[in-house]
């Protein structure tokens, strides 16, 4: 980690960097189709059929638990055909799905056509796409997670106003069509030009000299799963605190971002001004997104989730106070973190895990990970059934944060990774394995 190349960070290469903006581009459509979108299509749909809006959000639960199967059934996929097509497949269905949820007629059809969105979409960008962020950029997926996790922050700050506006101009059915042709042109795009490993496209992991790579880096053939079983994966440890730890952090930024514009209205912005203030919020997180992955590369993932939760932490307490001045300063603090959890989801598993295996892995990581994710809509709907507004969410959000903290501190980061292993002689990956 401490080599001249790693800490050179921009060099990525130009297959490199065309993997990251490809990554970026699936966080953005996710982003904008299942989370901050939800902010004008539910309401818009809420409107069309007469429904009570809380039963639509709760339809944003259901779709993130039927998520966990598509999650499991993505994460084999993934295994066997690679992440270029699993991408693929799964951005073209995830923008068939979304068409079908501007054109339903009934609470049915859009809580399956959500389903499909949401379990599609983000096998697409975590799945898949944090299978080639741990392919391509082993050493560095914490500036990579970095950049692609932007996807989320540019979703927020254009996916929202674009959104708005096309749904505002000419209805939900037509006013989803250029986001769902746009997902499906991204699956095709993918299937065409992605590779799975940067050695496909004539590079090294990280975009390292083949020096480098031979003398840092763990190139003896390994078993196809880094052998990894699932039965294994589910006893050990760390499988579990990395899928709880980064699960937690996104539960708590999906659920703020999926109802940040019926927040702020609540704390008395117009809608208008609310959807302004996202934007702005968003913009600001481009800068949160890249700054914790440089924190993640120069201090690792452990440290840098330290940070975030008590950065977190403060930003919550800010806004629930509801003093002016203290919501514009928790707006910013937020702004800056919606990125940074997502740069998680992989960067830990990878660190811990390492490339070796890692679609094994994650296929084990993600779904835990997405089905605790999918609780924010419950806790969502369940605050503003009882009381009206946000504000409890955002409590029980600083509570769930510093029990996270507890468990991320007693994480050990790189335990089973073997490129990490060459350079720390104490930690052989077949006895870590015996003691499972």
């Amino acid at each position: 980690m401490n080599s001249k190349s790693s800490n050179q960070l921009g060099k990525f290469g130009k297959a490199g960097w065309g993997t990251i903006i490809y990554c970026a581009a699936m966080f953005w459509l996710y982003v904008g189709m299942v989370n901050d979108g939800s902010n004008i299509t539910a309401p818009a749909f809420t409107e069309k059929m007469g429904i009570e809006y809380s039963t639509v959000l709760s339809m944003g639960t259901v779709a993130g638990l039927v998520g966990f199967i598509f999650f499991l059934i993505f994460g084999q996929v993934n295994r066997k055909i690679g992440a270029r097509y699993t991408s693929g497949i799964c951005m073209i269905l995830s923008g068939v799905a979304y068409l079908g949820l501007g054109y339903s007629n009934s609470l049915v059809m859009y809580a399956i056509c959500l389903c499909i969105v949401t379990g599609a979409s983000m096998s697409a960008g975590y799945i898949a796409g944090g299978t080639l962020v741990a392919k391509w950029f082993p050493k560095k997926k914490g500036i990579v997670m970095g950049y692609t996790t932007m996807g989320h922050n540019l979703a927020s700050a254009f996916y929202v106003p674009l959104i708005s506006a096309t749904v505002g101009s000419f209805g939900l059915s037509k006013g989803v069509v250029l986001p769902s042709i746009a997902a499906i042109f991204l699956g095709i795009i993918g299937i065409i030009f992605v590779r799975d490993t940067p050695e496909a496209r004539g590079q090294l992991p990280d975009n390292v000299n083949r020096e480098e790579y031979e003398r840092e880096y763990h190139t003896d053939v390994v078993d196809e799963d880094g052998g990894w079983t699932t039965s294994k994966l589910l006893k050990t440890k760390e499988l579990w605190l990395s899928a709880i730890t980064t699960g937690m952090y996104q539960l708590v930024t999906v659920g703020i971002m999926t109802q940040l514009v019926v927040r702020n209205m609540q704390l008395g912005f117009t809608q208008s001004q609310a959807i302004g203030i996202m934007t702005v919020l968003a913009c600001i997180g481009v800068v949160g997104s890249w700054g914790f992955g440089v924190i993640d590369q120069k201090w690792g993932t452990k440290n840098s989730m330290l940070i975030f939760g008590a950065w977190y932490v403060l930003a919550l307490i800010a806004n629930i106070t509801e003093i002016k001045i203290l919501v514009y300063i928790s707006i910013f603090m937020i702004g800056m973190s919606i990125g940074g959890s997502a740069n998680f989801t992989t960067s830990l598993p990878a660190a811990i895990f390492g490339r070796h295996g890692f679609e094994k892995v994650n296929s084990v990581v993600f779904p835990i990970q997405g089905l605790i994710t999918a609780l924010n809509f419950l806790l969502s709907g369940i605050s503003i059934k009882l009381t009206g507004s946000l504000r409890g969410v955002y409590i029980i959000n600083v509570f769930l944060i510093l029990i996270n903290m507890i468990l991320i501190n007693i994480i050990d980061e790189h335990r089973y990774n073997k490129d990490f292993q060459l350079n720390n002689e104490d930690l052989k990956f077949s006895n870590i394995v015996d003691d499972i």
